[in-house]
Parts: C-alpha cells; sequence; structure tokens
C-alpha cells in the first residue's frame, strides 16, 4: 500500500489511522511558537460516518487506502438490507441501512447510487449530490406567497422532510441537495 505523510494531506485522501479508513475533511498546517510544526484535521470514518477532530504531528506517515468508486443501481430493501445491482453485470449486492449514513433518506427505487469499495469490501454507498423528488405533505401554498417569502416543512416521497418556500405545493417537483438538506429549487 502506498505510504503518505502529512505534507501529502489534501480534502478527500482516505488514510488508514488506528486501523480504521478516514477521509480528510478539512485539514490546516499549525506552527506553535514551541515545538513542532503540526497538522490539524477533521477526519470521516468511512465506516460510521462519524467526524473527529484529531492532530499529527509534522512529517508522520500513513497507509494511504486505495478505494474504488464505481456505480449501481438501488433495487429494493427488506427490513435493514438494501440490494444494490450493478449495471453491467446485474450482480446483486446486499448492504447494510448504516453503509448509507444520513443520506438513506433520499434514496429511491431504482436510484444509481456510488458505491465505495476497499479491498473488495463495501465500506459505503453515496446518493446523488442533487436529487429530484415529489413534494407528498405540505401545508398548501397561499396567494400572494413570494419567492422571498418564509418556509415551510414538507414531506417527500422517500419520507425525508426539507424547509421549502411558502409556494411550494403538494404534487411540485424539487431539487435537493443531499450534503446540506437543502431546498434549490422547484422543477418544472
Amino acid at each position: 500500500m502506498p505510504k503518505v505523510d502529512t505534507a501529502d494531506f489534501k480534502n478527500g485522501l482516505s488514510i488508514i489511522v488506528d486501523g480504521e479508513i478516514y477521509t480528510i475533511v478539512w485539514f490546516q498546517h499549525h506552527k506553535p511558537g514551541k515545538g513542532g510544526a503540526v497538522m490539524r484535521t477533521k477526519l470521516r470514518n468511512l465506516r460510521t460516518g462519524a467526524i473527529i477532530d484529531r492532530t499529527f504531528n509534522a512529517g508522520e506517515k500513513f497507509e494511504q487506502a486505495v478505494l474504488q468508486r464505481y456505480p449501481m443501481q438501488y433495487l429494493y430493501h427488506q427490513d435493514d438490507e438494501y440490494v444494490l445491482m450493478n449495471p453491467q453485470t446485474y450482480e446483486q449486492v446486499s448492504v447494510n441501512k448504516a453503509t448509507f449514513g444520513e443520506a438513506i433518506k433520499y434514496l429511491k427505487d431504482g436510484m444509481e447510487v456510488t458505491v465505495i469499495e476497499h479491498e473488495g469490501r463495501i465500506l459505503g454507498a453515496e446518493v446523488p449530490y442533487f436529487v429530484e423528488l415529489e413534494v407528498v405533505e405540505t401545508d398548501p401554498g397561499v396567494k400572494g406567497d413570494t419567492v422571498s417569502g418564509g418556509s415551510k416543512p414538507a414531506k417527500l416521497e422517500t419520507g425525508a422532510v426539507i424547509s421549502v418556500p411558502l409556494f411550494v405545493n403538494v404534487g411540485d417537483k424539487v431539487k435537493v441537495d443531499t450534503r446540506t438538506d437543502t431546498y434549490l429549487e422547484r422543477v418544472k
């Protein structure tokens, strides 16, 4: 496995720390008045999704985790097992609900997801950053509500609840950023 040290850090780099695979979310080189330089980081645990703060000494070496990312299609779920299919080989695999993390609330039948694999083991699955879903439940819009007005909660077809502008009604399709749970626009 390739080795990297703190000078190689960049956002998105995956490293192995204490037997776990982490992806660097944020890093900062810090040189205190006394002592050696350090690298402050925020790391996302790929298995649990948790983000931790960690400080390393400058020059510390790590094993780089080489991850494969490839598309699969979500078919269905039974209890906490979610079945995905490789669109080229039609091979099906079953993954646990936790593999998707928080974004599972945007998962829709037939959706293409990105699977993250390390040495033949699926570590995670990501829904697309932007999805278009139908609003199935919200308070009705009132004539005169404007784009710059307030917001209200809306339940989407997958069960996710987001905040939408007052003019959005049941049956409207909306575009959502799944990373931030943010309404982007109404889709025609």
